[in-house]
């Protein structure tokens, strides 16, 4: 579900089309005053009545309506349903050489699986600012390991997400040798400081988290002291997230506050 993202969409519809087709791509756009993407092509695309203002509200909405729409995909004779937001690409490592599709069709999956949360963040320190006509890992290179993006994301059976995707109520999550989930949103900051001003996150009262969420992940990625090679500390990330969990939620990863900024290996350029 999305809105006044069509930058994103258009993306994630020429990814997720190729790894999936089109025909099988089910967007929801959050309110009856929003307009088609233009790179619509065969995805099936429904504006929805928005879902509450403020962000708690709209959140517990979104994820309460795309868990009874993933629910009917089931019927419908889907094996498995994978629940993103418009700027995140869930990516299988090259080294398999499996697109997505056929990856995820060869592996068990019990309720679900998650990949590992990169989030993906302009180095202001040696990245121009983003060239929208340009892949995007062509430019971004960087990225801080947050478990906040190691989501449930691909579920084999009807289940209840909660807010975001990042977990689902009442069962256990599973982090994938071979997923990533990369985000995109803290992906340019000049993209950033627009979007701060745009009437929809006034209107939610979302400034300060987006100052606090979205422009720390910058300054991270900006001001690291040491950036450590990906392949080295991918399959330990993996290991701390699964040992460690929130206290007030069992079912979410955590890092216990380590922050680690990687470089992405060379295999990642043309991912997205």
């Amino acid at each position: 579900m999305a809105r006044n993202d069509e930058f994103f969409l258009n993306r994630w519809i020429a990814y997720y089309g190729s790894q999936l087709g089109e025909e099988n791509l089910y967007i929801y756009l959050d309110g009856l005053d929003q307009k088609c993407p233009s790179g619509a092509g065969r995805s099936h695309i429904v504006a929805v009545e928005k879902k509450g203002i403020k962000v708690v509200e709209a959140e517990k909405l979104r994820l309460d309506f795309l868990s009874d729409r993933a629910a009917e995909l089931f019927k419908s004779g889907y094996d498995l349903v994978i629940g993103v937001d418009a700027d995140e690409f869930l990516v299988v490592d090259p080294r398999t050489a499996m697109n997505l599709s056929e990856y995820l069709s060869n592996r068990k999956i019990g309720t679900s699986v998650s990949g590992l949360g990169l989030d993906i963040g302009q180095n202001l320190n040696c990245e121009a600012a983003l060239d929208e006509a340009k892949p995007f890992l062509e430019q971004r290179a960087f990225a801080l390991i947050h478990s906040r993006f190691t989501k449930a994301n691909v579920i084999a059976k009807p289940v209840r997400w909660g807010s975001g995707f990042h977990r689902i109520r009442g069962h256990n999550f599973h982090i994938d040798p071979n997923l990533y989930l990369l985000h995109f949103g803290n992906v340019d900051y000049d993209t950033l400081k627009a979007k701060l001003e745009s009437p929809d996150i006034i209107a939610r009262g979302e400034q300060k988290h987006f100052i606090r969420r979205r422009f720390s992940v910058i300054t991270a990625i900006s001001a690291a002291k040491r950036i450590l090679d990906g392949d080295r500390v991918f399959d330990l990330a993996r290991v701390l997230q699964t040992v460690f969990r929130h206290v007030y939620a069992w079912n979410k990863p955590a890092m216990l506050g380590i922050k680690w900024v990687v470089e992405l290996p060379e295999r990642f350029k043309n991912l997205v």
